[in-house]
Formats: C-alpha cells, structure tokens, sequence
C-alpha cells in the first residue's frame, strides 16, 4: 500500500491522505474547490467544479494514473438543482471515457463547498 501526497492539490485537512494505492488501483479522497494553497474557490458550482477536477488530476498523476483511468467517480452536491451544471463541467473532463458514477445530494460538505468528487482509478 502506498500513500498519494501531492503539493498541486489542498492538503488533507483531516487525518486522511489525498489518495492510496492498493495494486493498481488508486483511491481518491473526496476533493473539494481548495487551491493547492488551501483557499476556497469563489465563484459558483462550474467554477468550484472545475477546481476540484484540477486537484483531481494532481492526485491521479502523482499516483501513475489519470482521468483515462478512472473506473468509478461519487459526486456529492450540496443541491441536486445544480446537478445539469456539475454534469456539463463533468463532461468537459470525461468526454468519451466514461466511469461508472454515483451523484448524492447531501447536507453539507467540508468547508461549505458545493461539490465534492471521489475517484476510483486503475494505476498505469
């Protein structure tokens, strides 16, 4: 088992690491709209959407993998009425690869955010 840290993504802010790799599978944290400096992102659900696919893709690739790996992503969402906008952020990111996915609206997630997404992907 190896641990995934990385300076290109918000570090953990609890005791949890970014990631973990088990084989070749590799285990996301849920990343939520912090800069790698541990700022929240302004702005609305697409922007805060974007910052976590950019800390997303920082864990993948300190682990050996990326986007084109992930088998399985969860999206938590604050309110499901912004589902079709993290849906079209989504996309751009996920074109004609697709994981499996799970979306659940939740209560409140780390630091208010809006969004939060998790990965499973396999190791290249």
């Amino acid at each position: 088992m190896k641990t995934v840290q990385t300076s290109k993504a918000p570090a953990a802010i609890g005791p949890y690491s970014q990631g973990i790799v088990v084989n070749n599978m590799f285990f996301s944290s849920g990343q939520i709209p912090l800069t790698a400096e541990g700022k929240m992102t302004e702005g609305d659900v697409a922007a805060q959407t974007h910052q976590v696919f950019k800390n997303l893709m920082a864990v993948l690739e300190e682990a050996g993998a990326s986007l084109d790996t992930v088998v399985k992503a969860t999206v938590f969402i604050k309110n499901m009425d912004e589902f079709a906008t993290i849906n079209e952020v989504y996309g751009e990111y996920f074109g004609t690869h697709k994981p499996a996915r799970s979306t659940v609206e939740v209560a409140r997630l780390p630091k208010d955010a809006l969004v939060e997404i998790e990965v499973i992907a396999l190791v290249k």
